[in-house]
């Protein structure tokens, strides 16, 4: 945009047009649509969207306004049904028991056997050398030094809570 400008300043007569993949990159909302709009049309830029139903070079003022207005609504609208169909299926998995995420590297047993370990006094990174992750794409291998840092830090925290 600011480049946009730029141009038009320097050369005020040449023809500058803004492109655009597609309406939903120009902005997030409605309003934040609209707001470009009218910053385009005070500048006398146009802008030219590549795909969606405004698809070509559109002069954001007249009769093009109006319509622009009305399919930035039906945009904002369309990510609001998108965000809550998301989170209606969010919860749904969560009934079932199904959380998203990263799997747990460490489990209860991991960090009681951690934390003794520690409290015999073997270093972290021995520690981290004699746990072996149960699940997840880093099976069977050991967790990382961090890790088990974390896992005692986070263990001391709950425990003095």
């Amino acid at each position: 945009m600011e480049y946009a400008r730029t141009i038009k300043r320097a050369v005020p007569h040449q023809r500058v047009i803004l492109t655009v993949h597609e309406m939903k990159r120009l902005g997030r909302g409605a309003a934040e649509l609209l707001t470009i709009v009218e910053d385009l049309r005070h500048h006398d830029i146009e802008l030219e969207l590549l795909t969606g139903p405004l698809q070509g070079i559109y002069n954001p003022s007249g009769h093009g306004a109006a319509l622009f207005a009305f399919f930035a609504g039906m945009a904002e609208s369309e990510r609001e049904y998108i965000r809550e169909k998301s989170l209606e299926g969010q919860a749904s998995a969560r009934e079932r028991g199904r959380h998203g995420g990263r799997p747990k590297v460490f489990d209860a047993d991991m960090i009681a056997y951690a934390r003794s370990l520690r409290k015999r006094g073997v270093a972290v990174p021995d520690i981290a050398g004699k746990l072996v992750i149960a699940t997840g794409k880093n099976k069977g291998r050991h967790p990382s030094v961090a890790s088990v840092y974390r896992a005692l830090a986070d263990g001391d925290a709950a425990g003095r809570g």
